[in-house]
């Protein structure tokens, strides 16, 4: 099998992250090239992935590379992701896609047009105990799912100057740069989203141009719930990363502190005295670390195969839509309407 040959654009926090999904993949990838602004950067992830060549200016390594990661700010991901494409590489672009819509747009388009992989990197999706969830949803194994909660509590305190610190850069907030994953994922498992209504703000996280802590609830067309509650500035935490889906016979929970998947079921009926034990047993136990060689398969697979994958441009941009529809709602004081924000191919 021939390797794809990827570069990665962007040389700071997240290739250290992505390095364990590299060595899993093998086989199947090799990393060729590395590219920071910060060349030492780009020399150092070079030096931890086996790259024959660093770089600091993106454009000089398109000769050496099949496919890229973009990890850079969000302001550069259009004029970066374009340049790739149109110079016939895959593109693997961290979240979210673009800045605005006009860009994503462009993007997809070019995509299309150059016959190249264009995949947002929401690895979530990709998860294991993701997906085990998702097809118990799916089969009704526990009844209706009738309420979907994601928490993800975390401390992110950027330093003076950094990027991720500006509304204009970042493309928002917190809701934007990080619950955009998890808008993501209630469209996927959840369906299309009827209305909205999102709370933010930067209280508590003054070093926040925009909201470091976010509250969003939706509603599907079957008539369920979707919520999600961020913050980068929890100072302390007993949910971290955990969804819970309550279903018509029992409730499902991924807690990822305890690294597992637990089914909640025969709560007794509330005679106020507010006992609500149930019974719980495990279904699935997590590895460890941050799985993002799931997504990165998938991404060879459709490179491979020629097949869309499951995050492609549509897909990432109906859940920006979403985001940007009930941002501009929550400044007008309004419920946002959310319905028929996907793109039609």
């Amino acid at each position: 099998m021939t390797k794809i040959r990827l570069g990665i654009i962007g040389c700071g926090n997240m290739t250290g992250s992505h390095s364990s999904g590299f060595s899993e993949l093998g086989e199947r990838i090799e990393i060729t090239a590395t590219c920071d602004i910060v060349v030492e950067l780009a020399e150092e992830a070079a030096k931890l992935l086996g790259a024959k060549a660093a770089y600091a200016d993106y454009r000089d390594m398109l000769d050496d590379v099949d496919a890229v990661l973009v990890v850079l700010p969000h302001d550069l991901h259009f004029e970066v992701g374009m340049t790739c494409l149109r110079a016939g590489k895959h593109v693997l672009m961290e979240k979210p896609m673009c800045n605005t819509e006009e860009e994503c747009l462009e993007l997809i388009r070019t995509a299309e047009e150059c016959g190249k992989v264009l995949m947002t990197a929401y690895p979530v999706r990709f998860w294991p105990v993701i997906v085990k969830l998702k097809q118990l949803l799916d089969d009704k194994v526990y009844g209706e799912c009738f309420q979907l909660s994601i928490w993800t509590e975390q401390y992110t305190h950027y330093p003076e100057g950094h990027w991720g610190r500006s509304a204009d850069r970042l493309g928002g907030g917190q809701f934007f740069s990080h619950g955009c994953h998890y808008v993501d994922l209630m469209l996927w498992i959840m369906g299309n989203p009827v209305r909205g209504t999102h709370l933010g703000t930067n209280f508590g996280t003054p070093w926040m141009e925009k909201e470091g802590t976010s509250n969003v609830a939706i509603e599907f067309e079957n008539g369920a719930l979707g919520y999600h509650f961020g913050t980068w500035g929890a100072r302390g935490t007993r949910l971290g990363w955990s969804l819970h889906a309550h279903c018509t016979e029992g409730m499902l929970e991924i807690h990822l502190g305890e690294r597992k998947l637990y089914a909640h079921t025969k709560i007794k009926e509330e005679k106020g005295n507010l006992d609500t034990r149930s019974e719980t047993s495990v279904l699935m136990e997590l590895e460890s670390g941050k799985f993002t060689h799931f997504e990165l398969e998938h991404f060879l697979d459709c490179i491979r195969d020629g097949s869309r994958p499951l995050t492609d441009g549509p897909t990432s941009l109906q859940s920006l839509r979403v985001i940007w529809k009930l941002y501009e709602a929550e400044k007008q004081g309004i419920v946002a309407d959310l319905r028929g924000l996907g793109l039609n191919r």
